[in-house]
C-alpha cells in the first residue's frame, strides 16, 4: 500500500471502531505529518480520499472533522460471485424498458433513475448560449467538420482532458449524438456480426453477445477473471466503466487501469471505455481514464456531457486511438453529423468560466446527498443490507439481507409511487436478486427519507413473512 493508502485505511478503521466520533476533529496537516514522517502531500491525498468517502468534513478555517454518522455506515457488497465464465446474448427486454418507463412517471420519487434531476443543470445559461449562437450562425460554418464534430467543441474538450494530466489532439475527437452513439460506433468498428464482447458483471448494456466477467464494487473489473475470460473465449472486445461504474459506483485505481492497458496491448485486444461520470468526482481532482495509460492505441474512450452538463442535448465524444479512423468511417455511414446548433452552443458556453463553477456546485449536491442516502439505509433498512459508498457519479448499489427479492420490492414500490433498479436487469444471467440501484442525484425533498424508509420496512417485513410477487 502507499503511504496515503495506509493513513488512509488507519483512520477509517478508528472512525469504524468508534475510537474517533462524530464531530472529532483529526489532526492538522502538520502535526500529522510530524508523527507519521511524511509529506503534507501525503496527508492531503488521505483526508480527501476520507472525505470522498463521506467519512471527514473539512470546515473553512478550522480542519477536518469526522462527519455525522460515519462510523456506522452499511458495509460494502463483496465481489459478484460468478460460474464459469460462458457467451451469453444479453438483451434489453420488456422488463427493462417498464423500469425505465417507471422513473420517469409524473410524481414518481425517482430512486430508480439513470439520469441526475434536471434542476441541477444551469439551463438558463446554457440557453444564453444557444440564443447568442443562433443570431451569430453561419450557414457555411454548420458544414464545417460535418462528421467528425465543431472544431471549436473538440478543441476545449482537447484542453480540458490536457488539464487533468492527459495530452489529447482535438483530431482524434469524433462528437457523436451522445454517449451512447459513441459506444455503438466503437462496437461496430472492432467487432463483427456474431462475435463476442467482454462485459462486466453487473453492467447495462444493450444487446449484444456478451461474456460476464466480475466486477469489484470498489475496484472495478477482476483483472485475472478478465484474462483468463480472453485466454479462454477469444472476445472480439471489452466494454467497461472504470470510473464511477454504473450500477456499483466503483472507482477502478490507478494501477489496475495500466495493468488493463498492459493487458490490452499484449493480447491485442480493444477496450472500449464508457466515462459519462468522470467529472463527477468527489477527490481532490479527476481520476485519468484508462485511456490516459493506453500508450498503443487500444482504448477507445467514450463520455458525453448528457450526465454533468446538458441532459438531453445529446452531445458525445470519441477519441479511440488506432480506431479513429474507423470509428470517424461509421459515424460518416450511419448519422454523419451531430446536431450542429448544439455544438456550437456548448463550445460557446466553454468559452466561459461558468463550467467549473458548475460542476463543483454539483459535485457539492451529490456528495451531500450521498451521504444522506447512505445514513437513511444505514437506519431504516435491516441488518445485514450493505452498500457501495461510491467516490463520485451518483449510483449506488445496495444488496438486501437473505429472504429479500428486488424484483418483488420493486413492484411493491411502484404501487406507492417509488421506482427503484431492481438487480437483475444488469445481469445477462439474471443475477443479483437480493441487489438494487439508487439515485443520489435525484431532485431530494421531503418525500425521500419517506422513501427510503419504507423500502426498509417492505425489507424487513419480507424476511419476516416471505416474499410476495
Amino acid at each position: 500500500m502507499t503511504r496515503y493508502a495506509t493513513l488512509t485505511a488507519d483512520i477509517a478503521q478508528s472512525i469504524h471502531a468508534g475510537v474517533l466520533q462524530p464531530g472529532d476533529k483529526l489532526p492538522s496537516v502538520r502535526s500529522c505529518c510530524a508523527a507519521r514522517g511524511v509529506s503534507p502531500s501525503t496527508v492531503f491525498q488521505a483526508y480527501y480520499l476520507l472525505e470522498a468517502r463521506g467519512l471527514i468534513r473539512a470546515r473553512e478555517r478550522s480542519g477536518y472533522y469526522v462527519a455525522s454518522g460515519a462510523h456506522h455506515p452499511p458495509p460494502e457488497p463483496e465481489i459478484a460471485r460468478l460460474p464459469h465464465p460462458a457467451s451469453l446474448t444479453v438483451d434489453v427486454s420488456e422488463r427493462v424498458f417498464s423500469i425505465l418507463q417507471a422513473s420517469f412517471q409524473p410524481g414518481t420519487v425517482g430512486l430508480g433513475s439513470a439520469f441526475p434531476a434536471p434542476q441541477h443543470f444551469p439551463w438558463n445559461k446554457l440557453a444564453q448560449s444557444l440564443a447568442a449562437c443562433a443570431r451569430q450562425a453561419q450557414p457555411q460554418a454548420l458544414l464545417d467538420d460535418l462528421s467528425t464534430g465543431h472544431s471549436g467543441l473538440r478543441r476545449h474538450i482537447a484542453r480540458r482532458y490536457l488539464a487533468d494530466g492527459m495530452p489529447l489532439h482535438m483530431d482524434d475527437v469524433v462528437i457523436t449524438n451522445g454517449a451512447l452513439e459513441a459506444l455503438n460506433l466503437c462496437l461496430s468498428a472492432v467487432t463483427q456480426p456474431g462475435g463476442t464482447v467482454v462485459v462486466e458483471s453487473p453492467c447495462f448494456y444493450g444487446a449484444l453477445q456478451a461474456i460476464e466477467v466480475p466486477t469489484h464494487p470498489r475496484d472495478g473489473i477482476d483483472l485475472q477473471a478478465l484474462e483468463a475470460a480472453i485466454t479462454t473465449h477469444r472476445p472480439q472486445a471489452i466494454w467497461l466503466m472504470s470510473n464511477f461504474h454504473n450500477p456499483l459506483g466503483s472507482l477502478m485505481p490507478a494501477p489496475h487501469k495500466q495493468a488493463l492497458c498492459d493487458m490490452a496491448a499484449r493480447l491485442q485486444i480493444p477496450v472500449i471505455e464508457d466515462d459519462v461520470y468522470g467529472e463527477l468526482y468527489f477527490s481532490a481532482r479527476r481520476p485519468l481514464p484508462i485511456k490516459a495509460y493506453d500508450h498503443a492505441g487500444w482504448v477507445l474512450h467514450c463520455s458525453s456531457f448528457s450526465k454533468c452538463l446538458a441532459p438531453g442535448w445529446r452531445i458525445g465524444w470519441v477519441t479511440a486511438g488506432r480506431f479513429t479512423q474507423a470509428v470517424a468511417r461509421q459515424k460518416l455511414t450511419t448519422s454523419i453529423s451531430t446536431n450542429a446548433p448544439a455544438q456550437a452552443a456548448l463550445a460557446h458556453y466553454l468559452e466561459g468560466v461558468g463550467y467549473d463553477k458548475h460542476l463543483r456546485q454539483l459535485r457539492h449536491i451529490l456528495l451531500t446527498q450521498r451521504d444522506a442516502m447512505a445514513q437513511a439505509i444505514a437506519q431504516y433498512f435491516p441488518p445485514g443490507t450493505r452498500a457501495t459508498r461510491p467516490e463520485g457519479g451518483y449510483l449506488m448499489w445496495v444488496e438486501l439481507p437473505e429472504g429479500c427479492d428486488a424484483l418483488a420490492l420493486h413492484q411493491q414500490a411502484l404501487t406507492a409511487g417509488i421506482s427503484l433498479a431492481p438487480g437483475p436487469v444488469f445481469s445477462a444471467s439474471q443475477r443479483f436478486e437480493r441487489c438494487i440501484r439508487l439515485n443520489f442525484g435525484l431532485q431530494w425533498d421531503a418525500r425521500t427519507i419517506p422513501a427510503l424508509q419504507q423500502l426498509g420496512q417492505w425489507c424487513a417485513e419480507m424476511q419476516q413473512h416471505g416474499i410476495r410477487r
